[in-house]
């Protein structure tokens, strides 16, 4: 074994029996390192990641390969999804070097003190793809290492030039407006497909960032156009194969533009937005398709991914049995095995031909509508979708029985607030006993498991174990799901967490033109600080931050919150009018801040009928600008640690709602149309 042996990460673990003398990155190899002058040969992966899987079975099992390695590196291996800052530093001079081109698995080569001066992604055994061999490739960096130094020291120097966001230029603040908000979505009209959904051309990925900044400029504009953006998408990705149609839960992008062959790895952080976009969805629109999908999501995610303690796990790979997909891909002979007469509906219902769609087999997608394969079938379509989901539980017992894909089952902070902040909502919206439960249980896993009784908090936990100092998203989305659980249970206990959570990141994270970097100012000191601006897979821990300061500035009247997320979004004006399309959370923050938001205080008993009705009336349809605050009489309003509650009363004993705008409130209302009317919009969802 080598030195990874006593990591918890899965990936990590995938690689201690490898003949690499791999190390984890940290004082140990970096010191290494430097006392030998050696360089140092960094390998960035993560366990879904099927080319990772490739270039290990390919090189780093290989014993010759090892034995080059070993002779002239260091060699570490991270994760990156527990080590981003690590990740996002290394993958900027990839993408320097090689014209914007990176993804995983990411192999850079440094210097002893940790400077980059070469790398690329995947490197092959054998020359192919025209691309030279890994070992070529050795020979060559290590001969430039030893016999130009000064031009790898140059580039170096170069490449850490770069990398250094100390300070960014100063935005206009005057330019966040409904005007730079309206021009994004010209930006997104030029690169929409009218016909499958989705920006842009294969490799299609879901993009629920974006697509919740399209909901929201719908909700606020009434632009039918926007709305026919996000509904159009939504459904083209739910009846396409990029959608498990037996089991739910979304893969991680379409190989295709017409969301059929998906690359078949899951992301917990994928399936988490996708779930709170199409419950979001389902409140703007009434449609009921978007409800089914959004549960489904919630009941794959806890019948395969939250462990005993109530904890999300990260993922599960793409292969099984060494071949992408083939847990998920049927024949049709397996389905008329398996179905019998049932056989033809299924074949019928989810497009399975004799060729098949992929490599022989067939993906399972929706190609029609359920009303004209019931017509053809000679069924409603109420009597078809009953024996659907018959013949689906079938298949997924049957489908059971395969070897499953890899899970990686560690649980970072930032993923699991991402899924609990959606089961909060989904919670209340469907009201669902057992994703309450569900959010109950993860809400207090994080607490007690990812908390550190100072208040910070950690990145990754597995089987009992939480380590590595959190990052600004850690501290960003666990403060929005805590936001979240705080406005279904209104359990004030949620809401003090994450007003601390948020004050912790402006305390040590926040940078001195009124941003904030990706690293604690106590942290590990890295080449750059790292500092995240784009809205990725994962929207950036700034844009989150600054959409939860914008409700605390409104939950609490503080100028100084509301200051602090207009500065954030000040930095990214220029960013936001050119490339909105890479800022879809920081668009949905300034959306909050130019809409403005609604500031909702309930009196009266959460489990009071009256009560359930107005808050159904509040928090049912669509509003995004909307936050909530409830106490069940005067004197718990008055010790509320809650500042929107304060002076709030019943009116002659009955419940009543106070709908206000920084500060400045309506006249007190006791009825679901009345809450309807002050707010805008239904009292129930669309």
């Amino acid at each position: 074994m080598n030195h990874l042996q006593h990591e918890t990460s899965p990936y990590l673990l995938q690689h201690k029996d490898n003949p690499v003398d791999w190390f984890p990155w940290g004082p140990e190899a970096l010191g290494l390192a430097a006392s030998k002058g050696k360089p140092i040969l960094l390998s960035v992966g993560y366990s879904a990641c099927h080319w990772c899987h490739v270039m290990a079975h390919e090189s780093f099992e290989d014993p010759a390969t090892a034995r080059q390695m070993n002779d002239l590196f260091v060699n570490i291996k991270v994760d990156r999804e527990e080590r981003p800052d690590v990740d996002d530093l290394y993958m900027q001079a990839v993408q320097a070097m090689s014209n914007g081109r990176g993804g995983w698995p990411m192999t850079v080569f440094l210097l002893p003190d940790g400077r980059p001066f070469y790398g690329g992604t995947y490197f092959p055994k054998d020359p192919r793809f025209g691309m030279p061999s890994f070992r070529q490739v050795m020979t060559g960096v290590i001969d430039a290492f030893r016999n130009r130094r000064s031009d790898v020291e140059e580039v170096a120097a170069s490449l850490v030039s770069g990398l250094n966001r100390s300070a960014l230029q100063i935005g206009n603040p005057e330019h966040l407006t409904a005007d730079l908000l309206n021009g994004a979505l010209f930006r997104f009209r030029r690169e929409f497909d009218r016909t499958y959904g989705g920006f842009g051309d294969a490799p299609k990925f879901p993009q629920p960032a974006n697509l919740e900044f399209l909901l929201r400029h719908a909700a606020r504009t009434g632009s039918a156009e926007a709305l026919n953006m996000v509904t159009l998408t939504l459904r083209r990705m739910a009846t396409g194969g990029l959608y498990d149609q037996l089991g739910g839960g979304f893969h991680r992008y379409s190989v295709d533009a017409i969301w059929l062959v998906p690359h078949f790895e899951k992301m917990l952080y994928d399936n988490a937005q996708l779930s709170r976009l199409y419950l979001h969805a389902f409140q703007a629109t009434g449609d009921p398709f978007f409800r089914r999908i959004a549960s489904e999501v919630y009941e794959y995610i806890l019948r395969e991914m939250t462990s005993p303690e109530g904890a999300f796990y990260s993922a599960t790979d793409a292969d099984s049995e060494g071949e992408e997909g083939k847990y998920f891909v049927w024949t049709r002979d397996e389905l008329q095995d398996v179905l019998g007469d049932d056989a033809i509906l299924a074949i019928e219902y989810w497009g399975v031909s004799a060729r098949g769609n992929f490599e022989g087999n067939s993906i399972l997608f929706v190609p029609n509508d359920d009303e004209v394969i019931a017509a053809r079938l000679g069924l409603s379509a109420g009597a078809l979708r009953a024996k659907i989901a018959t013949i689906r539980g079938h298949l997924l017992e049957v489908r059971a029985q395969r070897v499953p894909p890899g899970l990686d089952d560690k649980s970072l902070a930032a993923w699991n607030g991402l899924m609990l902040a959606s089961l909060a909502e989904g919670a209340r919206v469907l009201r669902r006993a057992d994703l309450r439960q569900a959010m109950l249980k993860n809400a207090a896993f994080l607490r007690d498991q990812m908390l550190t009784p100072a208040g910070r908090i950690w990145r990754t936990w597995k089987a009992g174990e939480a380590k590595i100092p959190g990052y600004l998203e850690d501290y960003a989305c666990v403060a929005d799901a805590f936001l979240e659980v705080y406005q279904t249970t209104f359990d004030e206990s949620w809401f003090r967490l994450a007003l601390a959570l948020t004050d912790t990141a402006l305390a040590h994270f926040r940078a001195g033109d009124g941003g904030f970097y990706d690293t604690a100012d106590d942290g590990e000191a890295l080449i750059a600080r790292p500092r995240a601006l784009q809205d990725n897979a994962v929207p950036a821990g700034s844009s989150i931050m600054a959409r939860n300061l914008a409700r605390l500035a409104a939950y609490t009247g503080s100028a100084a919150y509301d200051e602090a997320a207009r500065q954030t979004l000040s930095l990214l004006t220029a960013a936001l009018e050119q490339v909105p399309q890479a800022f879809g959370e920081a668009l949905s923050a300034l959306d909050s801040l130019v809409s403005g938001l609604d500031e909702v205080a309930v009196v009266g008993g959460a489990s009071d009928p009256r009560v359930v009705r107005l808050l159904d009336a509040v928090q049912g349809p669509y509003r995004p600008g909307v936050i909530t605050a409830l106490a069940p009489n005067a004197q718990a309003a008055a010790d509320s640690a809650v500042p929107l509650l304060h002076d709030r009363t019943l009116r002659n004993g009955e419940p009543v709602v106070y709908v206000c705008r920084q500060f400045v409130c309506q006249l007190p209302v006791t009825t679901p149309d009345e809450v309807a009317q002050l707010l805008g919009g239904p009292a129930e969802p669309a």
